[in-house]
């Protein structure tokens, strides 16, 4: 099972798009995909056409008021399943400050959750007691590098970071490198950036070009960068300004159920390909961490 956190500290750069566009493409490649919705805005919940109302248990409940992981998942479509989020997240913090690992809770919740087979005990869905292996757990975090976004990094071994071409992004992608190296440090050593994809992007003008060949540069010559982040690449794919994207939303559908001959769906299926092949190996305890190179 491999687990990713779709992070930025910016709003507006294509995260919760990412997310679930993501998420729904890797599941029309048959992978079985639980995607956590963390962001107190609840758009992936609402993206994927599931009320955040309509569910007693929400990803709320897992972290503040111990409720089993399996109790909040709820099944959106064929192969992807979701735990909503809830407006009482942007309240978490405050809820959990005295707590002691509250950065680490997502990742205990996790734990119990899955069995020693890899698989998840699910309650409130139409797969009641039966077990569920994912192949895939997409986090949609916050536009913060606060506590939900650490709970992710935390739970997480992946972290996918949507950029879009713009020179202000690089300042918040160097923050967010920050962010992850502290998370690798102190809370998840299993933790690495996979890679950076394009969001919003405009092939026709010279900014994206230059933005683009800027990231680029920066991961191919880190060199010794730091082992969080230095082996991260730049995903061939970039995702286009789409009007269908931003309109999809609306309907409580992903892009492929909204406008399937996109070129928001086919970069998102391209995208979701290339985060397939470039797969982590599961390491033990203390052993190196190599990230295998990407199908040609």
């Amino acid at each position: 099972m491999r687990s990713i956190a779709i992070a930025n500290q910016k709003g507006g750069v294509g995260k919760t798009t990412t997310s679930v566009n993501l998420a729904v493409a890797l599941s029309r490649l048959r992978k079985k995909v639980c995607l956590i919705d963390l962001d107190p805005q609840a758009h992936a919940t609402l993206h994927v056409g599931v009320s955040p109302t309509s569910s007693p248990c929400t990803a709320y409940d897992v972290l503040v008021n111990e409720q089993p992981l399996a109790d909040a998942i709820v099944r959106a479509q064929e192969n992807l399943w979701v735990v909503p989020s809830h407006l009482d997240l942007s309240v978490a913090e405050m809820a959990l400050a005295g707590r002691s690992g509250r950065e680490s809770i997502l990742r205990e919740r996790l734990k119990i959750a899955i069995d020693s087979t890899g698989s998840h005990q699910l309650a409130n869905t139409q797969d009641d007691k039966q077990q569920l292996q994912f192949d895939y757990i997409i986090i949609d975090c916050p536009p913060s590098l606060g506590l939900l976004s650490l709970n992710a990094m935390a739970a997480v071994d992946e972290v996918l970071l949507p950029l879009q071409p713009h020179f202000l992004a690089l300042h918040g992608l160097s923050k967010l490198l920050e962010t992850i190296e502290l998370s690798a440090e102190h809370i998840n050593p299993r933790l690495r950036l996979l890679g950076v994809a394009l969001c919003l992007y405009e092939a026709g003008t010279r900014l994206a070009a230059e933005v683009g060949r800027d990231v680029e540069s920066f991961f191919a010559e880190v060199g010794q960068g730091h082992p969080a982040w230095k082996d991260a690449r730049v995903f061939q794919t970039k995702i286009r300004r789409n009007i269908r994207l931003a309109e999809a939303p609306s309907f409580g559908q992903s892009i492929f159920e909204y406008a399937n001959d996109s070129n928001g769906a086919s970069d998102y299926h391209n995208l979701a390909a290339e985060v397939d092949a470039a797969v982590l190996p599961k390491l033990q305890p203390g052993e190196p961490y190599e990230i295998n190179k990407m199908a040609a």
